[in-house]
């Protein structure tokens, strides 16, 4: 509250807009491709070949992937209702009494929730995603013994007793079975019938050299290969090269609309960095996956995941950090819990409303412009501690101030109101932030927003600053509760501080939510 933050202009990334182009020869492949000539592409006889209905069920996207996602949720189901099921015959046959009706009985009685379970729980380990993205059996096995354990632990943790814990071990050894198994034949079978049809991601090639070309003929060699690279785009055409040209670098956007891509590929290890940041965000805007061949974008690694099954190692560029099940974790846990504490805190947020308003003049809550997800600005919210008048006076302070650069620091700021001095102290003119959890600007963890001051000076300083700006600013955070609280007065403290931050957004887990959310209750303000 103490630097008055210039105002920025909100960060534009609108695409650029394609130039005019003339029509051309189909034949020459140093030229942009028009939306005229993608009809009448070379690939579209090898997709005449398949059968009308399964072409038009391949073509519908968003149906394909509920098709999808349902038959293996209903794979899964079968698994797992098969395990607890063969696990509870076998214990009562071992016990001489035989009933397939007490077995079965027992499977519908545990079965809702082991099920419920399992699904979270692959789903949080991405065994429902594409078919190129999706884990294999080690990934498998794995989640499996989680959902044992969650499911131990809370029953130990309900009250309930159990005269052995077989149903447990019992059940995931054949869950271990019959789950792999189903997956196994799910997995060939899919993979025929996609092979029946014809089916191959399309895809485009970035970048500036050869490379283009040696990955382009490693992904698209065969008749079955799993990727179909529909061309290129690249600052200049290259030579002697039979990869089509779609266009310039600023043709992308309208390359990826004509060209139906599913995917672009950074093929260059010389591709500038600027461009690479750029043309990724730029994709993720437009759905459309990144990957990167090896050797290239050093500067994108800590968001790069290995794909297997290629025959060019592909490492793909992920979002940021929190998508798909992730978020809805994540943004529910946020939503609920701000909406709890809102209510169970309203007595004390009344009585801080109170006495800031009765005791100086002025607005209640203070609007701090601050950089959230993306660097896109929103108003953080806080109840005022200063004086209305206080940033006309720092002029006249600036000799007390006891830090260096856009930072102003006094340990006893007389621009402080009583009122507003014990809300510093214990943190709690941060409360009104909660607000901001609702509306969605926020989340409850997270790195702390800077002002935007601070931000732009500490961006030129300090490396892989802006990486904190993958997820929302939080209320508190990992580097609060180890002892970062409030703004840093030196630079290697401010390093210290984005290496906590960094820290959590690459460790992020419920858990480790939870965590921060208790260290935060018993740490002491500042």
């Amino acid at each position: 509250m103490g630097v008055r933050s210039p105002d920025v202009p909100r960060h534009s990334s609108s695409p650029p807009r394609p130039a005019t182009r003339a029509r051309v020869d189909p034949a020459d492949h140093t030229a942009p491709v028009r939306r005229e000539e993608s009809r009448s592409l070379p690939d579209m006889d090898m997709r005449s070949k398949r059968s009308p209905a399964l072409s038009l069920l391949l073509r519908m996207d968003t149906l394909r992937r509920a098709l999808r996602v349902v038959s293996l949720l209903a794979l899964d189901l079968l698994g797992v209702s098969l395990a607890i099921f063969t696990a509870l015959a076998l214990k009562a046959a071992v016990l001489s009494s035989f009933e397939l009706s007490s077995a079965y009985h027992g499977t519908r009685s545990i079965l809702a929730f082991a099920y419920l379970l399992t699904a979270l729980l692959f789903a949080r380990s991405g065994l429902y995603a594409e078919r190129s993205q999706r884990p294999g059996l080690s990934r498998i096995v794995g989640s499996l013994f989680q959902v044992a354990f969650v499911a131990l632990l809370f029953g130990v943790v309900s009250g309930e007793h159990f005269s052995s814990y077989y149903i447990f071990y019992g059940s995931l050894a054949f869950a271990l079975l019959y789950v792999s198994s189903l997956r196994y034949i799910y997995e060939r079978a899919t993979g025929a019938i996609l092979r029946a049809a014809g089916y191959r991601r399309r895809a485009i090639l970035v970048g500036t050299g050869k490379h283009i070309h040696d990955v382009a003929h490693a992904l698209g060699d065969g008749p079955r290969a799993p990727i179909e690279v529909v061309g290129y785009v690249s600052p200049n055409p290259l030579p002697a090269n039979d990869v089509r040209r779609l266009g310039a670098l600023d043709c992308l956007r309208s390359a990826i609309a004509e060209q139906r891509v599913e995917e672009v590929i950074i093929a260059d290890p010389d591709f500038p960095q600027e461009s690479a940041v750029e043309l990724v965000d730029q994709c993720h805007r437009l759905g459309v996956r990144v990957r990167i061949a090896p050797s290239t974008m050093e500067i994108l690694v800590h968001r790069a995941e290995f794909v297997p099954g290629q025959r060019v190692p592909l490492f793909e560029l992920g979002p940021p950090v929190f998508e798909g099940v992730d978020f809805a974790l994540k943004r529910s846990f946020d939503t609920i819990g701000a909406s709890l504490l809102l209510v169970l805190l309203s007595p004390l947020l009344l009585a801080i409303v109170l006495a800031v308003k009765l005791t100086s003049r002025g607005p209640v809550l203070y609007r701090s412009k601050r950089p959230g997800i993306g660097q896109l600005p929103f108003a953080c919210l806080k109840f005022r501690t200063m004086y209305c008048d206080a940033e006309h006076e720092q002029a006249a302070l600036e000799q007390l101030n006891e830090a260096d650069g856009a930072l102003f620091k006094i340990r006893d700021d007389p621009r402080l109101t009583p009122v507003g001095r014990v809300l510093r102290r214990f943190s709690m003119d941060e409360l009104p932030q909660l607000v901001n959890v609702v509306r969605g600007e926020m989340s409850l963890v997270g790195p702390r927003p800077h002002a935007v001051a601070h931000n732009e000076q500490y961006a030129k300083i300090i490396d892989d600053y802006l990486s904190r700006h993958r997820v929302k600013p939080g209320i508190t955070g990992w580097a609060q509760v180890n002892g970062f609280r409030g703004e840093t007065d030196t630079d290697e403290k401010m390093r210290r501080r984005v290496d906590h931050d960094l820290h959590y957004i690459d460790n992020w887990s419920l858990w480790f939510d939870l965590r921060i959310l208790l260290l935060t209750l018993f740490s002491r303000g500042e």
